[in-house]
């Protein structure tokens, strides 16, 4: 099959090249005219040094050509990227093939979940298209191919099944649910949670600090998901804890190196451009911000960290604030 992929980042070469793999056509799309160069030249991705892209991936900054007679559009783009990437889409005359979305986030002032944003630009006739794929997965491992498991969901339950066989491999595990909206909440805010762990490893205060951010995000998250019709059971799973782990744990984790950076005394636009790619964690604290406030819903790790980014909180008096909160009886 033709596929046309939105989005060169590390996770949109490290994907494309595993698609190819399975002898499809994919042609991947930057909006940098010089990076689709640079890819057409080397194969190599700056971020993935010495690991060539498949033969059966071409690079394009046209998304016109990207999209010319594909049968799958799969986007890896960011969560503040993916409405204008998806309105030059539907100002070309939107697609009517499945479209998958890998990215996380949750959009800003909207409060949409990004397969939202999709359906709400190109039209409700295209719910049944949509879908995504989430879980723990470092671009890094998977292009070396680690052993990785997945998840794939999407509003229509035989597109969830095609999702996964379409990327299934020997050792890209995918398994189906049918809660995309729980899939994709809960890879959207184990971001955030990743940065407070990153923030309290930078403080050198300790594994058990780090353990209870973890744990208690989680049940930060699944309060909060209930916001968007989640099953909260989802986030047991590996878009929800699985994807915590793998990127609270990991250096690999852009998320949890920002963290770091943050307290290491570098702002976040500093930590950023340290980082040299998309910190989505940062932009997704102010949409899960606005939506606790909005529900009268406390999310007490996801408004420290809010302050911390926004608000000039200083690192260590958050992390400190979170322990001396009134203890309640634990719930889960």
């Amino acid at each position: 099959m033709k596929i046309a992929y939105l989005g060169a980042g590390t996770w949109g070469f490290c994907l494309a090249s595993l698609l190819a793999s399975k002898g499809h056509e994919v042609i991947l799309w930057t909006a940098d005219p010089a990076f689709a160069t640079r890819l057409t030249e080397t194969r190599e991705h700056p971020k993935l040094p010495k690991i060539k892209a498949d033969k059966q991936v071409l690079f394009t900054a046209d998304l016109k050509e990207a999209l010319r007679g594909a049968e799958w559009v799969i986007e890896s783009v960011t969560s503040k990227g993916i409405r204008p990437v998806f309105e030059k889409i539907s100002s070309l005359g939107g697609v009517d093939v499945p479209i998958v979305i890998t990215s996380k986030g949750i959009e800003q002032n909207s409060g949409f979940l990004l397969p939202e944003v999709v359906v709400q630009i190109l039209g409700e006739t295209r719910r049944p298209l949509v879908g995504c794929l989430s879980g723990p997965s470092h671009a890094e491992e998977v292009i070396q191919e680690l052993p990785t498991s997945v998840v794939a969901s999407s509003f229509d339950l035989s597109l969830m099944r095609q999702i996964a066989d379409l990327f299934s491999t020997p050792f890209f595990r995918v398994y189906p649910n049918a809660d995309i909206s729980g899939v994709a909440f809960g890879g959207a805010m184990k971001n955030i949670i990743a940065i407070a762990c990153g923030i309290a490893d930078g403080l050198k205060f300790g594994d058990n600090t780090k353990a209870a951010l973890m744990t208690r995000g989680l049940h930060e998250i699944r309060k909060l998901s209930v916001t968007k019709g989640c099953n909260p059971e989802t986030l047991n799973g590996l878009s929800g804890m699985g994807d915590l782990c793998v990127t609270c744990l990991s250096k690999l984790s852009r998320n949890y190196m920002f963290g770091r950076l943050i307290a290491d005394g570098l702002t976040k636009e500093e930590a950023q451009k340290q980082i040299g790619m998309v910190v989505e964690g940062a932009y997704t604290c102010v949409s899960a911000f606005q939506l606790a406030q909005k529900h009268k819903i406390p999310v007490p790790i996801t408004e420290a960290i809010h302050a911390i980014l926004y608000e000039n909180l200083n690192p260590k008096e958050a992390v400190k604030a979170l322990f001396q909160r009134a203890i309640k009886e634990e719930h889960l």
